[in-house]
């Protein structure tokens, strides 16, 4: 039989082969599974197999001939070109690695490390984004004193930051403000409060780190207005994000707090003031920091903007009043690295407010990739210290991460086809400067042996992966053959005019090359028309070999499919055949009825022995039992030894105490026989006494149930003669005292209601 390891093989060799086509040349067959290998061994097609069969998973190639060390597989790996150490100790850095080479086959897929450890102190630049809309006049006079607070705040986590400020309304059109010219330069609703002309986004101050700077710049500031709810805060960020230069930003830890008391615009709302064209992502700031070209561009969709920020590596901080804390909650979830804290009416814990949502961004570590090439897939894999995630494709996430704690991430990387020229992809963490760069780089041409030109075996032609390329006016496998054409007669049968090799082949110098799965001289042999046993064609070459459609079996092995084993040692319980109770079958017990098991020895519907010697024990011994009117022959191999005195009872442990049918209990004992044996010849011990005794039991359960029945019907019968009893006692008291009961007939209440009138004149003297 096979054993258990080879078959496996089998399989693994078959699922394969299912996946891997035959295909030539090597090129080809290497891009068309990630389990196809090539055979270089230029005598593997010597038998007249074509080229293609060359190309198969390692498991076939080498099964079908084919040298171990010819086998050309390439396989994917990853280089890494630049690590550095994380922590003090590599100059602060939190990311490891830098930079890896990534060589990647189509289909296969190849993963890799990437190390993360949260730094102290790292620095920070914050942008201070704010509403000036008229509803939030009573925020800026708090946010006025906001800048020597907020950076002893955030100083307490990192000791360099830096701040600055700028402010929005919205889009100076109708509708969203007033254009009257005197509304335009003051938009406030009194005529004489001072305020300045709205701007979609004016930037006040360049991240420093002088909080007297900040506390002077905006105190200069003056509220603003407009005419609708919304405003155009979308426009402001998406300008904070692409000017960097103006903004002054560092390639540090990036936070935008922005603070408003309404909803935004979006991309489209710029149609109801005449705005087509779509925002360009550019910095249109003029002199003065006034975003200029608000009036041509339509504001940013939630995508775009979201696209953006996380290009610049910026993280948004919502600071919003409690009505609109909903509206900015998905908004957050659109866009990566955000948060939402909620802003009291007059801004005063907004310090607070920063402080908790830095903490939270922080702590939060999400690791994300650049735009892939075409064809390209990462999934990502977090270990944050407990048990590993699900595989995530669009990046990898830890929450809750403490400083100088050290998370890991597993990304696997994977190319659909082959990369025709290098591929650049980088991935960092969300909020951090550092990156890691990978290169991806296509692998799908063989890496075979040295072309050899030219070389004797292919006759002045070249080897190439194991195949002849033939010089002009030569042709055939070794390239033997001169001319540029077969001859008409060549690869056919004697008078036929048929297509050569039966149009199921090629005629290479006058013999048929035939594809994988076919043979014989005109490729008339189909392999794969043979039957299969477990999957395989013959079973396997353990069990037989196809040839020309029929299975030829190896010794040991029959059937159509070679899938019948002549062993006979699977079959064998101890010394007989599938326990004497069936036949053994292509090395399986086929069993009788009512026997089961591999090996016959289970019968749940058979007589125990002591079942089938019961009567013959009770026959032979007390001349009683169904097979007295012929015990001689039915019990003829039958002795019986009748025992006067009751065994001992550790002697009659595993004695038969069977019931006879007219109630008796039998017990004997089977002596000269063995379980298996049921026809030889067997001695029952029978005792004597307890067939006389055995009805006692009996008649002292049914006694005890005929007792019980009689004291129930007993109990049944006093207690309905005690209540029959109780019923004529209690009617008889009610009889005699509606005797003895007297009317009153002086009570008005039980008088006549008839009235006689006596007429006077008829009165008789």
């Amino acid at each position: 039989m096979a054993r258990p390891g080879g078959l496996l093989l089998l399989l693994l060799a078959a699922a394969a082969a299912e996946r891997c086509l035959p295909r030539a040349p090597c090129d080809a067959c290497i891009r068309s599974h990630p389990e196809c290998a090539w055979c270089e061994d230029p005598e593997f097609t010597a038998g007249g197999k074509a080229e293609e069969a060359r190309c198969g998973s390692r498991v076939a190639l080498e099964q079908a001939g084919c040298p171990h060390d010819a086998v050309v597989e390439p396989r994917g790996h990853v280089r890494v070109l630049e690590d550095v150490v994380l922590g003090p100790g590599g100059g602060g850095a939190q990311l490891g690695p830098r930079s890896l080479r990534i060589f990647l086959r189509p289909g296969e897929e190849q993963s890799f490390q990437v190390r993360f450890q949260r730094a102290e102190g790292h620095p920070v630049d914050l942008y201070y984004l704010m509403d000036l809309s008229y509803s939030m006049k009573d925020d800026l006079e708090n946010v006025r004193k906001l800048g020597s607070d907020l950076l002893a705040a955030l100083r307490n986590v990192t000791s360099s930051v830096r701040i600055g400020f700028g402010s929005f309304v919205d889009k100076t059109v109708l509708p969203y403000v007033s254009t009257v010219p005197s509304k335009l330069r003051n938009p406030c609703p009194e005529r004489h409060e001072p305020c300045d002309p709205p701007a979609a986004f004016r930037h006040v101050l360049s991240l420093t780190a002088n909080a007297s700077e900040f506390a002077s710049r905006v105190s200069q500031q003056r509220i603003s207005g407009n005419l609708d709810s919304p405003e155009g805060g979308f426009d402001a960020i998406m300008q904070v994000a692409v000017c960097e230069e103006r903004i002054g930003w560092r390639p540090v830890t990036r936070l935008l707090v922005f603070a408003s008391d309404d909803t935004f615009h979006t991309a489209g709302d710029g149609k109801l003031g005449g705005i087509f064209i779509p925002s360009d992502s550019r910095c249109h700031l003029d002199a003065s920091g006034v975003y200029s070209k608000s009036h041509l561009y339509d504001y940013p969709s939630v995508g775009h903007l979201a696209q953006v920020l996380s290009a610049a590596n910026i993280q948004p901080i919502f600071a919003v009043t409690g009505p609109t804390v909903p509206v900015y909650q998905e908004l957050s979830r659109l866009i990566p690295k955000s948060v939402v804290g909620e802003l009291r009416e007059d801004s005063s814990n907004v310090v607070q407010l920063i402080s908790d949502a830095y903490n939270s961004l922080s702590s939060t570590v999400e690791l994300q990739h650049s735009p892939l090439p075409p064809g390209v897939s990462l999934s990502y894999e977090s270990h944050c210290g407990g048990p590993p995630g699900p595989p995530r494709p669009h990046g990898g996430l830890c929450s809750g991460v403490r400083v100088k704690q050290q998370v890991n991430f597993t990304v696997r990387v994977r190319a659909d086809g082959c990369l025709a020229a290098p591929q650049a992809v980088a991935l960092r963490v969300l909020g951090f400067a550092e990156e890691l760069r990978l290169e991806l780089r296509g692998l799908c041409a063989c890496p075979c042996a040295p072309r050899q030109a030219p070389t004797p075996l292919c006759h002045g032609g070249s080897l190439e992966c194991g195949v002849c390329r033939c010089p002009a006016g030569r042709r055939g496998r070794r390239c033997e053959c001169e001319g540029a054409a077969e001859a008409p007669g060549d690869c056919r049968p004697p008078n036929s005019t048929g297509p050569p090799c039966g149009g199921r082949g090629r005629c290479v110098c006058g013999v048929c090359e035939c594809p994988p799965g076919l043979s014989g001289p005109q490729c008339q042999c189909d392999s794969s028309a043979c039957e299969r046993h477990d999957g395989l064609p013959c079973g396997g070459p353990e069990r037989g070999e196809c040839v020309c459609g029929t299975c030829r079996c190896r010794d040991g092995f029959t059937g159509s499919a070679c899938g019948c084993s002549l062993e006979r040692a699977g079959c064998l319980h101890g010394e007989r055949e599938c326990g004497g109770h069936g036949r053994c079958v292509c090395g399986r017990c086929h069993c009788q009825p009512g026997y089961l098991g591999p090996l016959c020895t289970r019968c749940p519907s058979c007589q125990t022995r002591c079942q089938r010697h019961r009567d013959c024990a009770d026959c032979r011994a007390f001349g009683l039992g169904p097979l007295r009117a012929n015990c001689s022959l039915a019990c003829n191999r039958t002795a019986v030894r009748v025992l006067r005195a009751r065994p001992p009872r550790a002697e009659a442990a595993g004695w038969c105490t069977e019931q006879a049918a007219d109630g008796r209990i039998l017990v004997f004992d089977i002596e000269g026989q063995a379980d298996e044996d049921e026809d030889g010849d067997v001695t029952l011990a029978v005792w004597v006494e307890e067939a006389a005794a055995a009805a006692e039991p009996v008649k002292l359960v049914a006694g005890l149930v005929a007792g019980i029945v009689a004291a129930g019907l007993l109990l049944a019968v006093l207690y309905r003669v005690s209540l029959e009893v109780y019923d004529r006692r209690e009617y008889r008291r009610f009889e005699e005292e509606r005797r003895r009961a007297k009317w009153n007939e002086n009570n008005p209440l039980f008088k006549s209601a008839t009235t006689t009138t006596v007429n006077p004149n008829f009165v008789q003297e």
